[in-house]
């Protein structure tokens, strides 16, 4: 079977030169310093100021990374083989390897200190399977090939969000991008792992929001491609399932944020009065950042320590 003719759109995403960062002159900034630094100012500047570096790793990202590789690997083979390539791929063994590897990754930067036991190691490989399986089951409930590409998996995108602070450089990497030639869009999803899904106060997160939407933003300016023809969604994966009698309960769950012209300006918004709060030309601005107190305080790494006298309560 002759190979689809790749759109010249995708062709110029895929090969577009990623932009390097001048790391002497040039502040680079990620959604997740936005993210921190919109849960507590504080949290931000001791981490990414001050240089206060937190241990954070955790099974759950440990088994993120590893989820995130193995359903990038089978997307790949999926829309540049087939469907059948992929589900020859021995999901079982490179989960498993991917999984050891990240874990010795990061438990060699945590002082060589274990964070995790065999057994809930065990647990957590064995929900993986089980969503790998079910992945592979469903994929075209969710992933079509007629008229789509797969543009890519972890996307870089490199750019200013200020043209009044060009020193600060924005770097992200999207999940996965597809494209529609019949309708000239581009999809956007971003990977999320779960243990029982999102509910009611994951959706109204806006802040979880403001990622794609900033992604969709972030897409158009810097491929030229017309921001009304991007789609984004959160593709949630759920390492648990309820029990119900009522209905079946599916292990993947897809959540479609509001990106109209609104959101964007506010996503937007939040990132350059963050950008101007926090930096200047010369790079941090000495001002003193306060602390955001509320439930998310007992979580904070910072807690009860002599480096935010807010938590001494």
């Amino acid at each position: 079977m002759a190979k689809k003719k790749i759109p010249q759109i995708v062709k110029e995403i895929q090969t577009k030169t990623k932009r390097d960062i001048d790391w002497a002159s040039e502040k680079p900034i990620s959604f997740s310093q936005l993210s921190m630094y919109m849960e507590c100012p504080k949290k931000w500047s001791l981490q990414y100021k001050e240089g206060h570096k937190q241990f954070t790793s955790t099974v759950h990202t440990v088994f993120g990374t590893a989820l995130h590789e193995i359903i990038q690997h089978y997307l790949t083979v999926m829309y540049e083989q087939s469907a059948v390539a992929a589900d020859k791929i021995n999901t079982s063994e490179m989960f498993e390897d991917i999984l050891r590897e990240e874990y010795a990754k990061q438990y060699k930067s945590n002082d060589k200190q274990h964070f995790s036991s065999p057994t809930e190691l065990r647990e957590f490989y064995d929900d993986g399977i089980e969503i790998i399986r079910d992945f592979a089951k469903n994929k075209t409930k969710h992933f079509s090939k007629r008229g789509w590409y797969l543009v890519g998996c972890e996307i870089p995108i490199v750019l200013s969000p200020n043209p009044s602070q060009p020193n600060i450089i924005y770097q992200g990497y999207l999940d996965i991008v597809l494209y529609h030639e019949p309708t000239n869009t581009i999809k956007i999803l971003d990977l999320k792992t779960s243990t029982w899904g999102w509910g009611d106060k994951e959706k109204k997160n806006e802040i979880k929001q403001y990622q794609l939407i900033l992604y969709k933003k972030y897409f158009a300016e810097h491929f030229n491609f017309p921001i009304d023809n991007i789609d984004v969604e959160f593709f949630i994966v759920k390492r648990k399932l309820r029990e119900s009698e009522d209905f079946v309960i599916k292990r993947i769950q897809i959540y479609k944020p509001a990106s109209g012209k609104v959101k964007i300006k506010k996503a937007g918004d939040a990132m350059l009065k963050f950008i101007e709060e926090v930096f200047d030309h010369n790079g941090f601005k000495q001002v003193e950042h306060q602390p955001k107190i509320n439930d998310n305080c007992k979580w904070c790494p910072f807690h009860k320590t002599h480096l935010c006298s807010a938590t001494f309560h």
